[in-house]
């Protein structure tokens, strides 16, 4: 998703973007995103749980570049299980809450990461580790695990849409505005491109899309749209610090190389990550499921 400026480490240079990898490999995702949320629900889920499941890997490799490190082959799995196996409560019909479900499969995770971690033995370095695991837990499963909340819930393809597109214009609305006006630094020292006019324009924008979402897509009263991207800026703008704060410390400008010409999938999922949490609150506030 657009930003006002990318944010750069200036420990790692890289070479420019080949351009048109970048279009491809965009292309190439959005169809895939299409097929599953408007065709293919199961396939959306897939594709959620193994794009976490990077993201996952991507922060890991992170956070060792800071001293710290994780259990991420437990976590992963913990995260696949977490998404896949809360759809599969609604999907199937298997007498468990999908809410149920999530609360006791991400627990489970940091059960499962602590005991692989006291395994390993040696008191050095467990709070620094379990404390990192501890992050990566609450950043992608416990926050990923709405995806599949959402898509369980009645009509939840167009919920989902709604919040991608409440915080594509969020995106959109906060390097349009903050490129072109941007004089106050939201938090210099995190990520010095950020604005208070680029953040107003991306509550602006994304509050826009809320209303057109809730009206034309959700049946809902415009003031509920309203509160819905509202909601939504804040919420993509804080994914995005956090991203931010982490590539900073481990000093490094993209997460990985795992989407050409686009960086990370952390670099993808970053507003998003904070932003369906949210969305999932308002909707199901809003509309019940």
């Amino acid at each position: 998703m657009p930003k006002e400026q990318p944010d750069v480490a200036p420990s790692t240079p890289r070479a420019g973007r080949n351009l048109p990898v970048a279009v491809g490999v965009g292309v190439a995702l959005m169809t895939a995103i299409a097929v599953g949320l408007l065709w293919v629900p199961w396939f959306f889920v897939l594709l959620s749980a193994v794009a976490l499941s990077l993201g996952v890997i991507e922060v890991h490799f992170a956070l060792l570049k800071t001293g710290a490190t994780t259990q991420v082959k437990t976590i992963v799995a913990g995260t696949a299980i977490s998404v896949v196996g809360a759809y599969a409560m609604s999907a199937f019909n298997l007498g468990l809450a999908p809410t149920t479900f999530a609360v006791a499969s991400v627990a489970g995770t940091v059960i499962a990461s602590l005991v692989a971690r006291l395994l390993k033995g040696g008191a050095a370095g467990f709070i620094r580790d379990s404390a990192a695991g501890a992050l990566v837990i609450a950043w992608l499963p416990l926050m990923g695990i709405f995806i599949p909340l959402l898509m369980a819930a009645p009509n939840g393809s167009l919920r989902i849409i709604a919040v991608i597109l409440c915080a594509s214009a969020s995106d959109t609305g906060a390097y349009a505005i903050g490129s072109a006006i941007g004089r106050h630094k939201l938090a210099p020292r995190i990520s010095p491109s950020k604005t208070w006019e680029g953040f107003g324009g991306s509550t602006l924008t994304a509050s826009i899309m809320g209303v057109i979402c809730g009206m034309f897509i959700l049946g809902m009263p415009w003031w509920q749209g309203l509160l819905l991207g509202a909601a939504i800026a804040p919420a993509a703008t804080l994914g995005d610090l956090l991203e931010s704060v982490v590539k900073r410390e481990a000093g490094i400008k993209d997460m990985s190389n795992f989407l050409p010409g686009h960086g990370g999938l952390m670099d993808r999922l970053d507003s998003l990550l904070v932003a369906v949490p949210v969305g999932w609150l308002i909707l199901h506030l809003s509309l019940g499921g």
